[in-house]
């Protein structure tokens, strides 16, 4: 982003640099060459975009780079066949799980709202990583976790389920 002009210096501010992730606009991926009219960017999929500077510096740039932590929210659909005593446990379960992975922050977790077909448990959480790898590892970690408990304790996820009652004729 050209920022000022003094004779025949030009300023930069320098929003992104060479191996930065960013998301500006609809284009996203790492910065590996940045020229004086175009950016190439190498996008998760491997492609190479070619973005001009003037649609990046139009555009909200993100850069992950300097991100220091990640914030993980999901929600969690349990079966409405669920006992009220598991599911106060539920919370208390999933702090435990978290508070036990590495690199982790606990925030919340609790039996938040009523759904159409299911119970829903919110999770949130701190990655104490930039790093997008390194969060795929936790949430991998974690969701496994998560699964293996509720197998233990006998705890369903609910999926959308239609029920079906069929009269007998009348006779």
């Amino acid at each position: 982003v050209i920022h000022q002009h003094e004779g025949n210096a030009c300023f930069f501010d320098k929003p992104f640099e060479i191996g930065d992730f960013i998301i500006a606009g609809e284009h996203m991926g790492t910065v590996e060459h940045i020229g004086v009219k175009t950016t190439r960017l190498r996008a998760i999929g491997g492609e190479q975009l070619i973005v001009s500077n003037t649609d990046l510096t139009g555009s909200r740039i993100r850069n992950y780079k300097t991100m220091q932590q990640r914030r993980v929210s999901f929600t969690l659909g349990i079966t409405y066949d669920t006992p009220a005593e598991k599911l106060k446990e539920i919370p208390a379960y999933l702090k435990e799980i978290i508070e036990q992975t590495e690199d982790t922050t606990f925030s919340r977790a609790h039996f938040a709202s009523f759904g159409s077909y299911c119970l829903n448990i919110e999770v949130v959480y701190f990655v104490l990583s930039g790093d997008y790898d390194r969060y795929m590892e936790i949430n991998q970690k974690i969701n496994l976790a998560i699964k293996e408990c509720f197998e233990q304790h006998g705890i369903s996820f609910a999926l959308p389920t239609t029920l079906v009652q069929i009269a007998s004729p009348a006779q």
